[in-house]
C-alpha cells in the first residue's frame, strides 16, 4: 500500500502518460500475438499489479497493458473501479477494505465502524466474484503487541462468519515500521501468524509484502516456506527503495519466486514496486523475472 503520507501517489518520471501507448506497443506486442494464438502466458504464479504505483495511467488503458503483459488482475482498488477491471476480463485481486493503515482493528473504538463497512462491502465483493479484501492492524499508539492482538481477534471475529459464508478472504497486510509505516503493529510475520492462529478461520490470511518484510526481518525464503499456510497474498518490491525487482536491488527474486511455487501457493503475487524508468517496460520486466 502507498504511504499514508502520500496515498495513491505514484512516484514516476514526468511525461509518463504521453509515452505509455508507445511503451505498450514496444513491450507488449509479443504478448498480444501470443494471446491471439489462443494461449495464456506460461508460468506457475498468478501475477497481478498494484494500481497505485501506476495511477498516472488511466485505469482502462492500464488494464489493456496488464492483459497484454500476461498479468491476471489489478490490486488495491475501490468499488467504483472494479467494473473497469472486470469488463476487461481481469480480476480485482485485492479490494480496498474498511479502515486504513493507521486506524485499524487493534483499537476497539474502531470496531463498530469497521464491522459496519465490512458487512456492507463483502456481499458486493462476493456478487462481483472478487476474492480478497484488505485490512490493517493499525498503529500501536502505546498498545502492547499482546493487547493489540487481543483487540484484533475480538473485532475480526465479528466479520469472519460472513466471510466464510460468502467465500471472501479477509487479508491483513504486513508492513515495515522501520522506514515507511512508523508504529504499525502487524510488522512481523510471527505476530501476523499468531493472529491467524487465534482466529482459526480459513478465510483469514496474511498479505506477505516481500519489500516490507525484507526491511523488518529478512530471511524471506525460509519465512515463506514455514508460514505459507497463513499467507494468502504476496506483494513484490525492490530493496532498498521499493523500485524494480531486478539486479539493482538486494533480493534474488527468481529464487524467491521458485521457492513460492515449491510451496504450492495458489494465491496472487502482485507487483507493488515504483518504476524508475518506462513504467510499462518495468512492469513487463517484473513479470518476466517472476514468471518461473
Amino acid at each position: 500500500m502507498p504511504s499514508e503520507d502520500q496515498p495513491g501517489t505514484a512516484r514516476l518520471p514526468g511525461a509518463m502518460a504521453g509515452a505509455a501507448g508507445a511503451a505498450a506497443a514496444r513491450v507488449c506486442g509479443g504478448r498480444r500475438a501470443q494471446a491471439e494464438e489462443g494461449g495464456t502466458v506460461p508460468g506457475k504464479l498468478k501475477q497481478s499489479v498494484s494500481y497505485w504505483c501506476y495511477d498516472r495511467i488511466p485505469l482502462d488503458q492500464f488494464c489493456g497493458f496488464v492483459k497484454e503483459i500476461g498479468l491476471v488482475g489489478v490490486d488495491l482498488l475501490d468499488e467504483p473501479q472494479w467494473e473497469t477491471v472486470i469488463a476487461q476480463g481481469l480480476t480485482v485481486t485485492m479490494c480496498n477494505g474498511p479502515g486504513d493503515i493507521v486506524r485499524g482493528w487493534n483499537d476497539p473504538m474502531n470496531h463498530d465502524r469497521l464491522v459496519a463497512r465490512s458487512e456492507a462491502l463483502r456481499p458486493r465483493l462476493a456478487a462481483a466474484g472478487q476474492p480478497n479484501m484488505i485490512v490493517f492492524s493499525g498503529n500501536r499508539m502505546g498498545r502492547s503487541d499482546a493487547e493489540g492482538l487481543r483487540h484484533c481477534v475480538r473485532g475480526l471475529r465479528r466479520i469472519l462468519p460472513l466471510a466464510e459464508e460468502l467465500g471472501v478472504n479477509v487479508v491483513m497486510e504486513l508492513h515495515n515500521s522501520k522506514r515507511d509505516h512508523t508504529d504499525y503493529m502487524c510488522d512481523r510475520t510471527a505476530w501476523g501468524v499468531a493472529l491467524a492462529q487465534e482466529l482459526g478461520s480459513p478465510r483469514f490470511k496474511l498479505l506477505y509484502d516481500i519489500y516490507h518484510m525484507q526491511i523488518m526481518e529478512g530471511d524471506v525464503v525460509a519465512t515463506l516456506r514455514e508460514n505459507m499456510d497463513y499467507i494468502g497474498h504476496i506483494h513484490t518490491g525492490g530493496v532498498p527503495g521499493r523500485n524494480e525487482i531486478d539486479d539493482t536491488q538486494e533480493l534474488n527474486y527468481p529464487a524467491i519466486c521458485r521457492a513460492i511455487v515449491e510451496t504450492g501457493f495458489d494465491g496472487y503475487l502482485a507487483h507493488e514496486f515504483l518504476p524508475t524508468a518506462d513504467p510499462i517496460a518495468s512492469l513487463r520486466q517484473g513479470f518476466d523475472i517472476s514468471n518461473v
